[in-house]
């Protein structure tokens, strides 16, 4: 049964991270974010909203990187429980799908507490200034790109990076919850 977002907070600012990337190396939220708009998506292989999607996001980042959108995934699944999110599969998949931002783990899940992270996948967009003007979902239709007629995710980075106000009306993005490990 697929996990929906909580409402969102907007205006709430981003919160700080340091988190390994899937080849070992330390990245601070400064060095990965810090463009016009920054998307921060909990992501992961396994969930099968994650893996319908990937693309979408994917493309997204192509489309507006140099227009200053930056982009980051952050997984912060119990690998333990769920091996296609442990780094090394993480890794591959970075690799093999030729990701054109970092991708982090979380792995102590702190950070994906600090941003009530609920689901996969969780897409958070920010302005300049790192502040949240979007949570929710990609678009309309998450099983079959050909039948989207809504791309609200889309529309949000092109507001942003065009100074124009991001429509407030935001719906939850739906996916498998974030595997939390035992307490």
């Amino acid at each position: 049964m697929p996990v929906a977002t909580p409402a969102a907070t907007l205006g709430a600012p981003c919160p700080p991270f340091a988190l390994p990337d899937v080849f070992g190396v330390e990245r601070l939220r400064e060095e990965v974010l810090g463009g016009k708009a920054n998307l921060v998506v909990f992501f992961c292989n396994h969930c099968p909203y994650a893996k319908a999607v990937e693309d979408r996001l994917i493309a997204l980042h192509r489309a507006f990187s140099a227009e200053g959108l930056r982009t980051v995934f952050i997984c912060a699944n119990d690998a333990a429980a769920y091996p296609d999110d442990a780094p090394a599969a993480l890794r591959a998949r970075a690799e093999d799908k030729a990701y054109p931002f970092p991708s982090l783990i979380d792995e102590r899940q702190d950070i994906a507490k600090a941003f009530d992270a609920a689901c996969t996948p969780d897409p958070y967009l920010y302005d300049a200034n790192l502040k949240l003007v979007y949570r929710g979902r990609i678009d309309d239709n998450w099983k079959r790109p050909d039948a989207v007629t809504k791309h609200e995710l889309r529309n949000a980075i092109e507001a942003v990076l065009s100074g124009a106000p991001v429509e407030t009306l935001q719906h939850p993005s739906l996916g498998c919850s974030i595997k939390w490990k035992a307490a």
